[in-house]
């Protein structure tokens, strides 16, 4: 059973690297005319794909091929104040080579829009807002020229709304309706407070879409059902993708601060899981999501090492034995 490791956005080991400079809003109104405003958000987006390039190639160094896109590539993209301004014809060479890099060395990439891409509210400025977000991330894959829908969006269900019920026939309702080259690109995760495992993977199966099981959120909200019971048909929701299935995984910061990441992986905890994903004998990714970023995957990688029945292959590519 092969495992590989990925991690979130930012590298901590390339100096003057983050993909995701920014700008605020008050910031950028306060700048004195267009063109000056235009001329920072360039300057801006420049540096951050060049620097999403630059850890590509730290990624490929280190045999790390998934990787998951920081949002923010694009300074205030969805805001209307810049709804005129057309980055991805400006930006065409960059947002290709970026492209190219992953085609040319098969990287797993994904894209993780925020919490606030609510499709199943009743509000319809929330969903129009949402779809902005969601069509936003679709343009750069398109702009990279990833065109296959293999390369992921990632998303929970959303809120409540004081019915759960109602809120997930919605959540349905508007899934469908999303524009294909949207709807496509999406897998769905549970969330820490409201849609456990189970929920995700019955609406899952209903849209036959994969789902993403988080883990950590599994631990923090759940009706009591065991991991193991679920975790096959988590991962016969793949059935028919490109890549295999994957999950999240990360631990709780403190006992108190129980749904907050932690900065590291803990190793008996991964070590259980893997034990756990053994009985499906399926190969999977893994999303590390934790405040020391690729460095918290190479720590996690080394301890690998010291675990049974493992043959480390490299420091982002394991076999469960």
């Amino acid at each position: 059973m092969n495992v590989r490791l990925g991690y979130v956005a930012m590298t901590l080991n390339l100096e003057n690297c983050s993909p995701s400079g920014t700008v605020t809003v008050k910031t950028f109104s306060g700048l004195p005319d267009t063109e000056v405003r235009l001329h920072r958000l360039k300057k801006i987006t420049k540096v951050n794909l060049n620097n999403t390039l630059r850890i590509l190639r730290y990624n490929k160094a280190l045999n790390i091929s998934v990787y998951r896109f920081t949002s923010k590539l694009v300074p205030l993209a969805t805001h209307p104040l810049i709804e005129d301004w057309n980055y991805t014809d400006d930006f065409r060479e960059e947002f290709i080579q970026i492209g190219q890099f992953v085609k040319e060395n098969d990287f797993r990439v994904s894209a993780h829009p925020d919490h606030y891409t609510l499709i199943n509210s009743s509000s319809e400025k929330v969903f129009e807002s949402s779809l902005r977000d969601l069509d936003y991330h679709v343009k750069l894959y398109e702009a990279m020229g990833l065109d296959d829908y293999k390369y992921k969006l990632v998303m929970h269900i959303g809120g409540v709304y004081k019915n759960k019920e109602l809120s997930i026939e919605r959540f349905k309702e508007c899934f469908e309706k999303l524009p294909d080259r949207i709807r496509r690109r999406l897998i769905l995760e549970n969330d820490d407070k409201a849609y456990t495992a189970r929920d995700v993977l019955e609406i899952c199966r209903d849209l036959k879409v994969p789902m993403v099981l988080d883990v950590h959120h599994h631990n923090c909200v759940n009706n009591g059902e065991p991991l193991e019971d679920m975790l096959r048909d988590i991962f016969k929701t793949w059935a028919g993708e490109y890549f295999p299935p994957k999950i999240h995984f990360s631990s709780p910061k403190t006992i108190k601060e129980f749904r907050s990441h932690a900065d590291d992986i803990e190793p008996g905890e991964f070590e259980k899981f893997l034990k756990t994903a053994k009985k499906t004998g399926v190969d999977f990714d893994v999303m590390i999501e934790a405040k020391n970023k690729d460095n918290a995957l190479l720590n996690l990688s080394n301890k690998i090492k010291e675990f049974e029945n493992i043959r480390w292959i490299n420091e982002g590519h394991f076999e469960v034995l």
